[in-house]
């Protein structure tokens, strides 16, 4: 990441320089940034800060990956986890029954809250097909591409690129639309 960041070669072999850190330091920072002034409308000034250390003592109580694209210039993993204290805060306060006690004063909304709203891109893939770049050349209209699928196999649904269910496509309203039939365990990379 650090070599794409500075515009140079991709070379996997590479020494890693402390300039390759830095740069991913400061995209990381950039992206704090304009987290908490995304965030700032509806919970005002938050404090996001980007450090290097070690990694945490404690056990993560959730974990996941953002990755880049498939096919993408360069491959690029980034692991997040969260402390059981994080996610117990960021979970909706129990709202006790009856009024609140006098000084008390109860969230009208959990904090978890925030993140489902957040738009993700879906992919529906009938098949694929690895080709020569030859063959992407002398494609034209009215080429037609076989696809590694029969037309009754199910067809995946991607999130970002990563296989999470499958399923029949059907037509809904004149578009296209997936029952689905499976849903598939997440695959961390590795």
């Amino acid at each position: 990441m650090g070599q794409l960041l500075l515009g140079e070669t991709r070379d996997p072999g590479a020494e890693f320089k402390p300039e390759h850190g830095e740069a991913a330091e400061e995209l990381l920072r950039q992206v704090a940034g304009h987290a908490a002034t995304a965030l700032k409308p509806r919970w005002g000034e938050v404090q996001v800060s980007v450090a290097r250390g070690t990694p945490p003592s404690w056990p993560a109580a959730a974990t996941g990956w953002m990755c880049s694209s498939p096919g993408a210039a360069f491959l690029f993993c980034l692991e997040w986890q969260l402390s059981a204290a994080l996610v117990a805060g960021l979970r909706p306060a129990p709202v006790p029954a009856g009024p609140p006690a006098a000084g008390m004063s109860v969230s009208p909304e959990g904090k978890l809250d925030l993140l489902m709203d957040v738009e993700l891109d879906l992919t529906l893939r009938f098949g694929g097909r690895r080709m020569l770049l030859r063959e992407i050349l002398e494609l034209s209209a009215g080429s037609v591409v076989e696809l590694d699928r029969q037309v009754q196999e199910p067809a995946d649904l991607l999130l970002d690129g990563r296989l999470i269910a499958r399923g029949e496509v059907v037509v809904v309203d004149g578009s296209y639309g997936l029952r689905v039939t499976e849903l598939v365990a997440p695959q961390l990379p590795g």
